[in-house]
């Protein structure tokens, strides 16, 4: 409590004991006795019921997107600035361009960067050594950020009509690897996912690199970003095809010259989003079609 005195807000009757080991967090140093020692002042607090311990940015952002894919998204990230390679201040940045940014703790030696980093809208700026009573201001400050955002969400949840279309994905930056080199892409820029086992390499303009993702959990994901599986191994952007074929009674699309197969269980729905997209807007007599390509051999008819 930043008072000392009892928070109307926590204390309230509807949130009591429901803050008990309700926090999920993330800590990033790449000084291994800093780390610990954040660590273990973090799992003393007893609203916080897991904590992840990474030593660099790279890993932070594997962490960050597996808990997401697995639908657990972390609460809040205690991030040292002065790492090795990408900093914290630049992984703040990436952290910014999520679709649900996590609230981010900067923890440092150093009070230089405290002006940049509120500028990156961190929920606070703990000095080491860190305290225990300084930390618990920030868990403090996480528990509310957690509150109201939930509390934010569930009217519009509510309000939302059941067909309506859902909200747009924000421009979120992936981390992947590419002959041991950790490149960032954006999510607009992914024209198809091709499953590889344990990993799924993600295809852009450019090239391709590999992410520790299933095909499923990235299906689900980026379903409202205009993602669709058209194969078990493959998953496309509705928005980079520039066109469907039907050739011997096989279906494939072609997104950038590649020529991906489309199974039958999957043909129907992509042939309806297709189509859908293609069919002019009320009014304007014009047609928007995929990619700006008009389905062929009379798909779209």
């Amino acid at each position: 409590m930043t008072s000392g005195l009892p928070c109307p807000i926590c204390e309230g009757p509807d949130r009591r004991g429901s803050l008990e080991r309700s926090l999920r967090v993330l800590a990033v140093d790449d000084e291994a006795p800093a780390l610990e020692d954040l660590v273990y002042l973090l799992r003393s607090d007893p609203r916080i019921a897991h904590v992840e311990a990474v030593t660099d940015a790279t890993k932070a952002l594997r962490v960050l997107h597996r808990a997401m894919d697995a639908g657990q998204p972390l609460d809040a990230v205690f991030l040292d600035i002065r790492m090795p390679g990408l900093d914290g201040l630049d992984l703040a940045r990436v952290l910014s361009r999520f679709a649900q940014p996590p609230p981010v703790v900067f923890v440092t030696a150093h009070q230089q960067p405290a002006v940049e980093a509120f500028e990156l809208k961190a929920l606070d700026y703990l000095l080491k050594p860190v305290r225990q009573e300084r930390l618990a201001e920030s868990v403090h400050r996480i528990v509310h950020e957690v509150w109201d955002s939930r509390s934010a969400q569930e009217p519009a949840a509510a309000a939302q009509p059941a067909n309506s279309t859902p909200p747009e994905v924000g421009d979120e930056v992936i981390p992947v690897e590419l002959g041991g080199i950790t490149r960032f892409i954006r999510l607009a820029d992914i024209r198809y996912v091709e499953a590889h086992g344990d990993y799924a390499r993600l295809h852009t303009a450019t090239g391709s690199g590999l992410v520790r993702a299933a095909l499923n959990g990235l299906e689900e994901r980026w379903r409202s970003a205009g993602f669709v599986r058209i194969h078990r191994s493959h998953l496309v952007s509705l928005g980079h095809i520039d066109e469907m074929r039907l050739e011997d009674g096989h279906l494939s699309v072609t997104i950038g010259g590649a020529v991906l197969p489309v199974s039958r269980r999957h043909a129907r729905h992509l042939r309806q989003l297709l189509v859908r997209r293609a069919r002019p807007a009320p009014g304007t007599g014009q047609a928007t079609a995929a990619g700006g390509a008009q389905p062929r051999n009379g798909l779209g008819s």
